[in-house]
């Protein structure tokens, strides 16, 4: 691994919204040209008008090519040549097609190896046209380019908060139809195998939503977490990975349970979004797994009713920035590591097979559901504590000590969600998320549920 610093391709996005105010201003403290190297794609004379128009502090240097650019310097390469008329707080398809027109030539520079991550402006799909296609948004684009089809998984992310879902921007009539073992199973590994590559979690843990919220104690499994969740969890710890659940979804977040997992998978997209946009609002990011190229946007859309009125907050973009980087370089030690891994220096000294002490239980997580052998709660006796041992602590000590053995007020207190408040304050007081965001997050998921059993369609942010 080399000192050079990391290329950033930025695409402009709708050149009608809040784009390139957001790209100006993320840049606006020169200290991030220390970090890396950006690449706008896109028009010199919008970025140009939008500097004019708002008083931005941005000096860029026009490029006509990848291969140009240079450090120390925001370099604007022209990907959209021809004139675009502005229209602030527009969408047209005249700015929809110069937000293509950025991402195309961008995809084209990928191939040929000009830049190391994207991180894209938004965009709406409604003034996106192109023929023979219909354009669903940056991800799916994006994949079509490089990647397999169904091959990639967003990912929302906040300070404690890492979640996707299976079936991601489904009908809701059409969800439970549209969940199987099978995509439960292959997108929970698509997430694990992206928190230890591309967050350098060695061993991460998963929390399973249930589909249905949980009605009372008789009744609190429906069929969907009896015949598909449940088995596709034990198939998932048969493989060992830490999956843990299946959780009703509004006592999860309200509890503020959700703090104490590395990534969380919910069964349907408003079951992700929702509790996420009431806990962080406008400072996620959106991170796109499961392709070549590390792909970071801000958690926005283009906001045309603030476009051009200097009222947008970079945080979110410089928090995709910051997570693309950390990304690429996770991913480049990830890699590293296992080309060349160091040999094992411990073994069970009962065991003189190639087993590891630490290898991972391939057991059930402590959920209210039964699983398949009709017993509830976590492994008993050696089991449990062999669990717990590999269990990571609290957020502050996942990537250093996720494998350590607790000691036993801690394995206590991981067996049982949520946590008192003694030792949410002892223990988890940097970790813990502001209870009244926490109680939002519940009544907001609560409301889309009861939208769900009444066959209504929930409001949801667009």
């Amino acid at each position: 691994m080399d000192n050079k610093k990391i290329r950033v391709a930025i695409t402009h996005g709708d050149t009608n919204g809040i784009g390139y105010e957001l790209i100006f201003k993320a840049f606006s403290e020169p200290e991030m040209l220390e970090f890396c190297t950006p690449i706008i794609y896109g028009s010199p004379k919008v970025a140009a008008y939008y500097r004019k128009a708002m008083n931005l502090p941005a000096q860029f240097s026009i490029i006509q090519k990848a291969e140009d650019a240079e450090d120390g310097r925001i370099n604007l390469l022209a990907a959209v040549d021809e004139e675009v008329k502005v229209d602030m707080g527009l969408p047209t398809d005249e700015s929809g097609a110069a937000a293509i027109k950025a991402l195309d030539r961008a995809m084209t520079d990928y191939r040929n190896n000009l830049y190391d991550v994207l991180i894209t402006a938004p965009v709406s799909s409604q003034n996106v046209k192109i023929e023979g296609y219909t354009f669903k948004g940056h991800k799916e684009y994006i994949e079509t380019c490089i990647g397999d089809r169904n091959s990639s998984l967003s990912i929302l992310i906040g300070d404690d908060l890492r979640i996707a879902a299976i079936t991601e921007k489904t009908p809701l009539a059409q969800v439970a139809g549209a969940i199987s073992q099978e995509s439960i199973v292959s997108k929970t590994t698509l997430l694990w195998q992206t928190l230890k590559r591309d967050f350098l979690i060695t061993n991460p843990r998963i929390a399973v939503l249930a589909l249905n919220p949980s009605i009372n104690e008789e009744q609190s499994c429906g069929k969907e977490e009896r015949e598909i969740i449940i088995p596709a969890i034990d198939h998932l710890a048969d493989k060992g990975i830490q999956a843990f659940g299946p959780y009703p979804a509004d006592e999860f977040f309200g509890s503020g349970y959700f703090s104490e997992f590395d990534g969380i998978m919910a069964m349907y997209y408003d079951q992700a979004t929702v509790p996420f946009h009431a806990l962080y609002n406008e400072d996620g990011v959106l991170y796109t797994a499961g392709l070549p190229l590390i792909h970071t946007a801000a958690n926005t859309t283009p906001c045309y009713f603030m476009a051009g009125c200097n009222e947008a907050d970079p945080t979110s973009f410089r928090h995709a920035i910051f997570t693309a980087l950390d990304a690429f370089r996770h991913r480049e030690t990830s890699d590293e590591v296992g080309t060349n891994p160091l040999p094992k220096l411990y073994h069970e000294k009962r065991d003189e097979s190639e087993k590891v002490r630490f290898s991972i239980p391939k057991k059930h997580a402590p959920s209210p559901f039964p699983s398949k052998n009709g017993k509830q709660g976590a492994p008993k006796g050696n089991e449990q504590k062999e669990a717990q041992n590999n269990a990571p602590r609290n957020n502050e000590q996942k990537e250093a000590q996720n494998i350590a053995p607790r000691n036993n007020e801690q394995k206590e207190a991981q067996n049982n969600a949520p946590r008192n408040n003694e030792q949410k304050n002892n223990n988890q007081k940097a970790q813990q998320p502001n209870k009244q965001k926490a109680a939002q997050a519940a009544a907001a998921l609560s409301a889309v549920l009861s939208a769900v059993q009444a066959g209504q369609k929930p409001a949801s942010k667009e």
